[in-house]
């Protein structure tokens, strides 16, 4: 269980972030078309999970955007936008933002993938959608960076995210 604050306020999660090295653990999330999606969907590409509680918050959004905004053009790469909110909702705010770069899923029908890469947030406000994390995988979903975000309300380290997502 790993530690977080929501405006400096501590909440917990359910476990920590798959280790750098680790296999990353498979997934069964809905993608835009409200069908189910796992890694396998993106086999051969390097990934960065960049999870977040809901689009509809400024943080969520930035954080989308600028993954968007970096990945384009790059057929090697994906980033898998995840977040609690539903696959219309989301769509509707790449369409809104223009984030044709970005896959956007969902984990509606399940907290297990939040259970597995230990980004559940178990108490609080926020209890029950995904902390602020990037995970990156290489093209054989080896874990090779993690950043699990200490205020929730604060940006990841982009830099260090796409280095790894670029250079692995």
């Amino acid at each position: 269980m790993a530690q977080i604050t929501l405006k400096g306020n501590s909440i917990s999660t359910s476990g920590d972030l798959p280790a750098i090295g680790s296999k990353a653990p498979d997934f069964r999330l809905v993608n835009k078309d409200l069908a189910d999606c796992s890694l396998a969907a993106f086999e051969g590409k390097r990934k960065a999970l960049v999870i977040v509680p809901s689009l509809d918050t400024s943080v969520c959004s930035t954080m989308a955007k600028k993954f968007n905004d970096a990945i384009g053009g790059r057929a090697d790469v994906v980033a898998l936008v995840i977040s609690a909110d539903l696959p219309f909702a989301a769509a509707r705010f790449c369409s809104e933002q223009k984030a044709e770069n970005i896959v956007t899923l969902s984990t509606m029908r399940s907290q297990e993938f939040a259970k597995d890469y230990g980004v559940l947030i178990q108490d609080g406000p926020l209890e029950g959608v995904c902390a602020r994390a990037v995970v990156v995988l290489d093209k054989s979903n080896q874990v090779v960076y993690t950043q699990l975000v200490g205020e929730i309300t604060t940006e990841p380290d982009y830099d260090q995210a796409l280095n790894h997502l670029f250079l692995v």
